[in-house]
């Protein structure tokens, strides 16, 4: 029994040096790709995960003892968790490189539908100069944006500038700059139609058309959207360095991003902020498309209902994350155990909340986790149920106390995955 179970363990090794081959090669004659390593490596992780919650391939040498079985499966998950995201981040890294031919093909794919609904609106009404200016500016901006995506095209081209420090794709940056380049838009229009203007009076209305006056709510609506971009990002790094926020990176970008939090969980402030922030895009694009010589006169009324739109969604930021608390300390006891002090070599209980960060749930972030009783540091194991684990946990943490720890009074303290510690908690240790 024995022997077959270190057959297994080694057996399992030569699947890891398999999977970081085809993961990570770069000899141009495998293959497998980034994307195919990855997707291996989290089906051997899920294998392995659920092979030792099931009790099976743990080596004679540590069956016998609950304490060192539980070690030796922890690191055995935490090294494959790590091949796992190593895997992760090569494929973020590749989806990123190869995702600005994308990009540009979607803005001139745009351009295309432009012409499309261009030329379909002529018909019967007749050619127009506002046409020409429209096709022309939508020509300039493409022109624009694929310079942009070629310089940055390793990192996920046009849409480079909307991707935050985390690698998720920020609201904020994307609503900022849809406006961006919608008004943009609009004065190269008027540019157009002021170059190809004959008539001075032509030129004089197309030059009113700039007025202030006119475009004051989209004027209004632009430098809220810009500023909070600006001030989002210095918020969130404020009270990330603060420990008020925990933030971990991302293998790479999702659409999803613009919607949800950092665990993929759906927030009102990012959605009412994009829902508003687009149709309110949508509605000057229409009073552009029907009066394209001035900028388009957003009512009051919708100029005002993004503005509260965007104060939600910055309160909303202010509101969300927390720092780790712990709240209690115990002893952790097993069915038949007799009750007692907290002695080394036992296990202890921490229950608190926010040991997990948002977007932390993977293996490899949980076993960076780590509980810091008195000056020694100790990891916290990794426990595999089917489909994931006991511990740990957001809201409690189960942890061995090692015996060099000093009998007396000590602190205790966990330390997150994205490295904010909690503040201390005080226990007596007894010999």
């Amino acid at each position: 029994m024995g022997d077959s179970a270190v057959s297994g363990a080694a057996r399992t090794s030569e699947a890891r040096g398999s999977l970081a081959h085809l993961g990570g090669c770069t000899c141009g004659g495998c293959p497998h790709g980034a994307r195919e390593g990855h997707r291996l490596a989290v089906a051997a992780f899920r294998s392995l995960r659920d092979e030792f919650a099931a009790g099976r391939g743990l080596p004679a040498g540590v069956a016998h003892s609950a304490f060192a079985s539980r070690q030796w499966v922890s690191e055995e998950l935490t090294q494959s968790a790590g091949l796992v995201a190593d895997r992760g981040r090569a494929e973020g890294d590749a989806w990123l490189a190869g995702l600005w031919p994308r990009t540009v093909g979607a803005v001139w794919g745009s351009v295309v539908v432009l012409l499309l609904v261009q030329a379909l609106t002529a018909i019967g009404a007749g050619w127009s100069s506002a046409r020409t200016g429209g096709l022309l500016a939508a020509a300039v901006v493409g022109a624009a944006l694929t310079a942009a995506a070629w310089f940055h095209r390793g990192r996920g081209g046009v849409l480079a500038p909307v991707i935050g420090e985390d690698n998720r794709l920020s609201t904020s940056r994307a609503v900022a700059a849809a406006w961006v380049l919608f008004v943009a838009y609009a004065v190269l229009v008027l540019a157009g139609r002021l170059a190809a203007a004959s008539d001075h009076r032509e030129r004089d209305a197309l030059i009113a058309g700039l007025d202030l006056a006119r475009g004051v709510g989209v004027v209004t609506v632009l430098a809220v959207v810009c500023a909070i971009a600006v001030l989002v990002r210095r918020v969130v790094g404020l009270r990330v360095l603060g420990q008020r926020l925990q933030k971990v990176r991302a293998d790479r970008p999702r659409a999803a991003d613009l919607l949800t939090d950092d665990s993929g969980r759906g927030t009102f402030a990012d959605i009412q902020y994009v829902v508003i922030g687009a149709v309110a895009l949508v509605f000057a694009a229409v009073r552009l498309a029907r009066r394209p010589d001035q900028l388009p006169d957003l009512p009051w009324g919708l100029a005002v209902v993004v503005l509260v739109s965007a104060a939600t969604y910055v309160a909303g930021k202010y509101a969300e994350g927390g720092r780790p608390v712990v709240l209690s300390v115990v002893r952790s006891r097993e069915a038949g155990d007799l009750d007692g002090p907290i002695r080394t070599g036992d296990d202890i209980e921490i229950r608190g909340a926010g040991f997990v960060p948002p977007g932390a749930q993977g293996a490899d972030r949980l076993a960076r986790m780590v509980v810091r009783i008195g000056t020694v540091d100790v990891r916290v194991p990794l426990v595999p149920v089917t489909g994931g684990f006991s511990n740990p946990t957001d809201a409690v943490l189960t942890v061995p106390v090692p015996v060099d720890v000093e009998p007396g009074r000590v602190e205790v303290r966990v330390v997150t995955a994205a490295g904010v510690e909690t503040h201390g908690y005080a226990i007596d240790v007894t010999d």
